[in-house]
């Protein structure tokens, strides 16, 4: 295993590890003005949601790591302290791209990058219209990280208002990952497609407390025909099935086998599932 000491690392180097490490991250598509009420427009990696009470976003604006100059994002939030963070999805990633181009400070990437700006209700900056989500903010605080390149300044954000189109909904009036279709960053070039190909669901136990990994016999937490994917399944079991009910499951299987078991481990059927390794290992 390579170990490295960042300290002793340049700072490309870092970022690259870094970056290329910690992924897929959302992009946050900030829209500010400066002083003089110019838009601007940019996408930032460094981004996600750490709070629903308050609703606060963060993102980072970091320095050059090769000129050590400050975004103009950076600089217009600390005079007009007001952020839209829009969305990206796949249908607009290129021209999202494109507005991430060093372009003096001033120059509209809206313009440049042929997005719609469309007024927001509570802040001064405007909306992407093309983003199926919008979510305008107030700045609570820009805190700087350091002085030299590479250094992050967290954008503290409390959301105001969000704009949902509808056509992201589901029949609930809830976002539709699948309809969504946002993009986020990897490293280097690198995106990700948050789509049917990519995506898949892993239940989650908020409300449950499973039997855990060292409930289940020796002779299946340590089988090496079982991934840690497969224990975590069976682990999160919230009993381990009786002898009735291993016989009640068994008595629907012709052959027990390990493909099976892991057939039944995708479908998410652990107690099935478990029903069978008992009588394969």
């Amino acid at each position: 295993m390579l170990t490295l000491d960042p300290k002793e690392l340049s700072i490309p180097k870092l970022h690259h590890y870094l970056l290329g490490s910690i992924g897929p991250r959302p992009i946050a598509f900030a829209s500010t003005i400066d002083a003089e009420g110019n838009r601007n427009l940019a996408p930032f990696s460094f981004f996600n949601v750490f709070s629903a009470n308050p609703p606060i976003l963060i993102f980072s604006p970091a320095r050059s790591g090769r000129t050590n100059t400050t975004k103009n994002t950076h600089d217009n939030v600390k005079a007009v302290a007001e952020v839209v963070i829009n969305v990206v999805t796949y249908d607009m990633v290129h021209q999202m791209s494109l507005t991430s181009s060093p372009f003096e400070a001033g120059v509209d990437e809206f313009e440049k990058a042929g997005f719609t700006p469309i007024a927001s209700d509570t802040i001064r900056p405007f909306r992407v219209k093309e983003s199926p989500v919008q979510m305008e903010c107030k700045v609570l605080e820009v805190k700087e990280l350091g002085e030299n390149g590479g250094a992050g300044n967290l954008i503290i954000c409390e959301v105001q208002k969000i704009h949902i189109d509808e056509r992201v909904l589901d029949d609930n009036r809830m976002v539709d990952q699948k309809k969504i279709d946002l993009v986020s960053r990897m490293g280097g070039n690198w995106y990700c497609r948050a789509n049917d190909a990519s995506m898949f669901e892993v239940d989650k136990p908020i409300t449950t407390i499973g039997v855990g990994v060292d409930s289940l016999p020796i002779k299946i937490r340590t089988s090496s025909q079982l991934t840690g994917n497969d224990l975590g399944i069976l682990g999160n079991m919230q009993t381990i099935p009786t002898d009735e009910e291993i016989k009640a499951e068994l008595s629907v299987i012709e052959t027990p086998s390990l493909s099976l078991a892991k057939d039944l481990l995708n479908e998410n059927k652990p107690q099935m599932a478990y029903a069978v390794l008992t009588q394969i290992l």
